[in-house]
């Protein structure tokens, strides 16, 4: 089983952590749980995890900026297990750039399926595709998690914005419509998903150097959904 997905669960309850385990090991996934954001930071130069479950109520950080971090310096999923309830939590996190967000109480099968579909293994047609890719004079490096500018500048992608990014270079010149997205990269349709989303395309435009009355990439049709204009090399 050392090749089973690595999750790191990072709670100070213990309680949780035992449940959260339990669930996902009986699951088939490996997991490695810690109660203060030191110890999982430290574990991080040894451990690279495939995802990551981050309470936000951690005696020693504020959970949101650690998620902010992960998301700017990780390509892991990062799920956010929180019991932070309010519409503007939820924003928040995933505005972070958590890629979901799951409210206490919870069922731990609906973890589990969460982290599934997260970690869902791709198709073979996938799994062919080129993990680098370049359009005008870019490089996004989908298994660095980086982009790199046609100066040579290298930029990190979080997980969620290299999921972004990938649908885009998929379907070049293509309508990309909401609910494509919702159906690809997985959530909760809302407002909430959809400022995600905002956020994402926002973030990418602006590590794309572009402008954003006059976006040469990354088009809104507005109404509909989005139109990503450059050729793949």
């Amino acid at each position: 089983m050392t090749d089973a997905p690595l999750i790191a669960i990072l709670d100070d309850e213990p309680q949780i952590r035992r449940i959260l385990s339990a669930a996902l090991e009986q699951a088939g996934f490996r997991t490695q749980s810690f109660g203060r954001a030191t110890e999982f930071e430290a574990a991080l130069r040894r451990i690279t995890p495939d995802a990551c479950l981050i309470d936000l109520g951690l005696p020693d950080r504020d959970g949101l900026a650690l998620v902010h971090r992960l998301a700017s310096d990780s390509g892991a999923v990062i799920i956010i297990v929180s019991g932070r309830a309010q519409v503007q939590d939820r924003v928040t996190g995933l505005e972070l750039g958590a890629d979901d967000y799951i409210t206490k109480p919870f069922e731990p099968a609906e973890v589990v399926a969460r982290i599934r579909a997260r970690l869902r293994r791709p198709s073979q047609s996938a799994t062919q595709r080129p993990q680098t890719l370049r359009f005008a004079g870019w490089t996004a490096d989908f298994d660095r998690y980086l982009l790199t500018a046609p100066d040579g500048i290298e930029t990190p992608l979080s997980h969620a914005e290299a999921e972004v990014l990938r649908l885009f270079t998929d379907n070049p010149r293509r309508l990309i419509t909401r609910a494509q997205m919702l159906e690809t990269l997985g959530g909760t349709a809302g407002d909430s998903f959809d400022r995600a989303m905002d956020v994402r395309i926002s973030r990418l435009r602006t590590k794309l150097g572009e402008d954003p009355k006059n976006p040469r990439l990354i088009k809104t049709i507005y109404g509909a959904g989005y139109i990503f204009l450059a050729e793949i090399g």
